[in-house]
């Protein structure tokens, strides 16, 4: 069976990274839309958010392609009922890891898979909850000074120096990186995509533009 060209609506090198961690062929077109899990609707759930801005962004690639198979994403990051988006600066970064610290938190994940040639998508969303161990707002400064945190919402990196301030994890941490694999997994086998056989299917892998760090 031919398998489909597989698209990622993402820039994120971390995104990137993870498809490639599974030997999945790809190239990159990012989407327009950034992750804005702060443009909740009245009434939505962070998950209805996460879901919705995920198929936002796979819809407007797969219509500017045509065929193959796009994945969008977006994460929302939830503390307390606030959302913690990317901090604007670097003061802003600090206030959202104190907030965190010594307190449980959940990074959510929407992921869509849309067919190009039909619109027909496949949506779900992953919920990981983070606790963060108590910590100083001089510690959260200097996580602040290796600049690791102000392109990430919630204000860390757990698979960087971030990971000195979790002290555990409940779900999938895939997810917290940017991607829950096993979702995604899932979610390209109802266009009849084995993850496991994709790389043999067609050959090679295709990366497009240049992805941002």
């Amino acid at each position: 069976m031919m398998v489909p060209e597989i698209i990622l609506a993402s820039a994120s090198a971390r995104r990137a990274a993870l498809l490639e961690q599974i030997d999945l062929p790809f190239r990159t077109h990012p989407s327009a839309l950034g992750d804005d899990g702060e443009a909740r609707r009245a009434g939505e759930t962070a998950e209805a958010c996460a879901r919705r801005l995920a198929l936002a962004k796979a819809s407007e690639v797969a219509a500017a392609e045509r065929r193959g198979l796009v994945i969008g994403a977006d994460t929302v990051v939830t503390c307390g009922g606030r959302v913690l988006g990317k901090p604007r600066d670097r003061a802003e970064a600090q206030a959202f890891l104190v907030s965190l610290a010594g307190r449980t938190h959940r990074v959510i994940t929407g992921i869509a898979v849309v067919e190009a040639a039909t619109g027909r998508a496949a949506v779900g969303a992953a919920v990981t909850r983070v606790t963060m161990r108590p910590f100083d707002a001089e510690e959260a400064a200097r996580y602040v000074a290796t600049g690791e945190p102000m392109d990430k919402a919630r204000a860390y990196g757990i698979q960087g120096r971030g990971a000195l301030l979790v002290d555990g994890i409940q779900g999938d941490y895939f997810n917290v990186v940017g991607l829950p694999l096993v979702l995604l997994a899932a979610l390209l086998r109802r266009f009849g995509v084995d993850a496991w056989s994709a790389r043999a299917a067609r050959g090679h892998r295709v990366v497009g533009p240049a992805r941002r760090p």
